[in-house]
């Protein structure tokens, strides 16, 4: 099966080709790239990529001038239909300010800025994202972020923990994420953010191959509809 993905492309984003290729080598089918200043998106659309990168050089706060882009109300609009919608690093800064997700991502811990492979412990094993994975399961990915501490009140740390939207979570720590969360989902499951990159874990030469699962997982639960 094929399908019709999108990748958003911002000022500052420096992912999106990775991105891009990720879904053509999982679905056979080049992405459609999008410019932030569209109004609308292609029709027909299958699956949408927040991908990372500074949109915008991370003024005012990273992500907030990317959310009030023409194209996020179309992406607000996708996602209200059921349209999944994947934002990575930057991505997930965008979700946040353009609150399809709750919490705001902070800066790291200790001011600096982080690249490395991390472990993460797969919380959620049954979201469209995540099917393909056991839950438990530990899986390695790599990140590259200033501004991803996971930030929220009590009160939606525990909605979240008692509604299962918790996807990711580090292993051992890494920039001081509350309850050491790396990824989360919205209410309705089709809207996923993480700050962890797993197009860059599609292909053995670049060192592993665990983030391939997640756009398998996405590409399976669409090809079921």
């Amino acid at each position: 099966m094929s399908w019709r993905a999108a990748v958003i492309t911002f000022p500052g984003s420096n992912c999106d080709r990775d991105m891009a290729m990720a879904l053509e080598t999982v679905s056979g089918a080049p992405a459609i790239r999008v410019w932030h200043g569209d109004a609308e998106l292609p029709d027909r659309l299958d699956f949408i990529a927040l991908p990372g990168g500074f949109s915008y050089g991370d003024y005012l706060r990273s992500g907030a001038m990317a959310a009030v882009s023409p194209i996020m109300r179309a992406v607000a609009a996708a996602a209200e239909r059921g349209v999944p919608v994947l934002g990575v690093c930057n991505g997930f800064q965008v979700l946040t300010e353009a609150r399809l997700l709750p919490g705001a991502l902070l800066r790291n811990a200790g001011q600096n800025f982080i690249c490395k492979d991390v472990r993460l412990r797969v919380e959620n094993s049954q979201s469209l994202f995540t099917a393909g994975y056991d839950a438990g399961e530990e899986i390695t990915i790599p990140v590259a972020h200033h501004d991803g501490n996971y930030f929220a009140d009590p009160e939606t740390l525990d909605r979240l923990e008692s509604e299962g939207r918790i996807a990711f979570r580090y292993v051992t720590g890494c920039n001081g994420s509350q309850r050491d969360i790396a990824g989360v989902l919205n209410q309705a499951g089709n809207v996923m953010g993480m700050m962890p990159h797993p197009e860059r874990a599609i292909d053995p030469a670049h060192g592993g191959t665990d983030g391939l699962r997640l756009f398998e997982s996405a590409l399976n639960a669409l090809a079921r509809v």
